[in-house]
């Protein structure tokens, strides 16, 4: 609740009350302990003050008992009236809620794109390694380069497919990428879209300024991610709390030190955002946390130990609610031990000693003071939640979601041209462009198969021609062969009879013949040259 224009957090039992200065909301927060210590009470009720001052508010339902916010409380008297609340003003009350859900289930479908969430963010999801995260990074490039908008999971497997088949094109700007490792992304990919990354990757896209609102009564909104499902996928749940963190603090302009923080966030089950953390990206987390408060924006960590956190971000940590730590262990004891040491030190009691003596709702606090340093800590009962603790009914819950100006804003999805549609286009093109080349290349062939038949036609009618001729050229030899032989064979036996007449009948004869034998085989001879 709101006292005095402060966040009234808890009282102790000698009656002091311990305040949470507007002013110093954005340096952070660590609410930490066991399992039904009290946590989600006092997550509540820090997030039912935010509300009251017109702070807006995001919370991650990991278990399905922060929706009752939008329904007044109740069964509270004990804890109202042993912590005096009624002078203070404490009364039940419902806030501003809008649920939103991942999945599109059990809240207004939240989405955002493949190229918002980056290769480093997106490399976390699907569990790549070192090489992979690398060549996942370098198609974001080759996307960035070459016009190719990434917003859902078929674009990226497109891209992927286009790097695979045409590896050889991109090699000599972007380096070699293994069409296996290419092949194992896409395998990550597939496999994430089973898990219902289909819904969450895409347009329209989250603008976290529809976060950034107040409803008719001045209150912050409450938006409030249902996360039972979600919770399952670890590495999914803490990465899309790291993005949101990462674009509010892209968004956001400046700001500096506030009278109130322009908006709070608190991350349930804070411990999976770090686990199996590269270095890299633990580090972008310390810079965001350490830099995103001068953008006027709180973050709060709830988590069952405080060393699930680690260093570099507990010291940005300023206002901390330590509930109860059980120490059954060595290393337990380590860790209540390390928890205590983090706080200044009250001498009326040992800080070590109370954390494992704090019941249900109690807690040892420790929140910045007017200049910003931490007051000496204290042992105290958070005060009760304003709103209804548990969950709600479908019907309310069906009625809140379409009842928000924000559900047909994001209700349907936009397929928008971007790089698989940009790919597919370039296939089809491709495509065509072989078709019409292997339509030349048959084109040029049966050209060549046409000159062909006609060079063999016209050498078979060349060589039947000339066969002709030789044949008619022939036919003259032997008929000009038989003339001659005729005359000469008659002249050779004029002659050889003209010869023999001297020898009587006989030489006259046998000269004949003779005569036309000599003529005859002269003009053979003759014939033949």
């Amino acid at each position: 609740m709101v006292k005095d224009g402060k966040v009234f957090v808890a009282r102790t039992d000698s009656g002091d009350e311990i305040y949470l200065l507007p002013k110093m909301a954005n340096r952070h927060g660590l609410i930490a302990g066991a399992t039904g210590s009290g946590k989600t009470v006092t997550l509540k009720v820090l997030a039912e003050s935010f509300s009251d001052m017109g702070v807006p508010v995001f919370l991650a339902d990991v278990k399905g008992d922060l929706a009752g916010m939008i329904q007044e409380g109740s069964g509270m008297e004990e804890r109202i009236e042993r912590l005096s609340l009624r002078d203070a003003g404490f009364e039940y009350n419902k806030y501003p809620v809008t649920f939103w859900d991942l999945f599109g289930e059990k809240g207004i479908q939240l989405r955002t794109t493949v190229t918002e969430m980056g290769p480093i963010l997106l490399s976390r999801i699907l569990g790549l390694n070192e090489l992979q995260s690398d060549i996942l990074t370098i198609a974001f490039k080759i996307a960035d380069d070459n016009g190719l908008p990434l917003y859902d999971t078929k674009d990226l497997k497109a891209l992927l497919n286009e790097l695979s088949e045409n590896n050889k094109d991109y090699a000599a700007d972007y380096g070699k990428m293994s069409p296996v490792s290419i092949s194992a992304i896409l395998r990550s990919v597939v496999a994430l879209e089973t898990q219902g990354a289909e819904t969450f990757f895409g347009e329209p896209a989250l603008n976290l300024t529809d976060w950034l609102v107040t409803d008719t009564r001045g209150k912050g909104m409450i938006n409030i991610l249902d996360s039972e499902s979600l919770i399952n996928n670890g590495v999914l749940y803490s990465t899309f709390l790291l993005w949101m963190l990462s674009e509010l603090f892209e968004t956001l302009p400046e700001v500096g030190d506030m009278e109130k923080p322009k908006m709070v966030f608190f991350f349930d089950e804070a411990h999976l955002l770090f686990k199996d953390t590269s270095k890299a990206l633990l580090n972008k987390i310390e810079q965001v946390v350490k830099l995103i408060r001068s953008k006027g924006v709180g973050v709060y960590f709830v988590t069952q130990n405080p060393r699930d956190i680690p260093d570099g971000v507990l010291a940005q940590l300023g206002n901390k609610i330590q509930h109860a730590l059980h120490a059954y262990t060595p290393a337990d004891q380590k860790a209540v031990k390390a928890a205590a040491e983090s706080f200044r030190e009250n001498p009326e009691f040992k800080t070590f000693d109370a954390i494992m003596e704090l019941g249900t709702g109690e807690a040892v606090v420790s929140l910045l003071d007017e200049n910003g340093t931490p007051e000496i800590v204290k042992r105290a009962f958070v005060l009760p939640p304003m709103s209804k603790i548990g969950g709600i009914d479908d019907s309310l819950r069906d009625s809140t979601i379409k009842g928000s100006l924000l559900y047909s804003r994001y209700a349907n999805a936009i397929d928008s041209d971007s790089a698989y549609e940009i790919l597919k286009r370039k296939g089809a093109m491709l495509a065509e462009e072989a078709e019409r080349e292997k339509a030349r290349a048959e084109e040029e062939k049966a050209k060549v198969l046409e000159e062909k038949a006609r060079q063999k036609e016209l050498t078979a009618a060349e060589k039947i021609k000339e066969r002709e001729r030789q044949k008619a050229e022939n036919a003259k030899k032997r008929a000009a062969k038989s003339v001659a032989t005729t005359v000469s064979g008659t002249v050779g036996r004029e002659m050889g009879k003209a010869a023999g007449q001297g020898f009587g009948k006989f030489g006259k004869t046998l000269g004949g013949n003779l005569g036309a034998s000599l003529g005859r085989g002269l003009i053979g001879t003759l014939f033949k040259l």
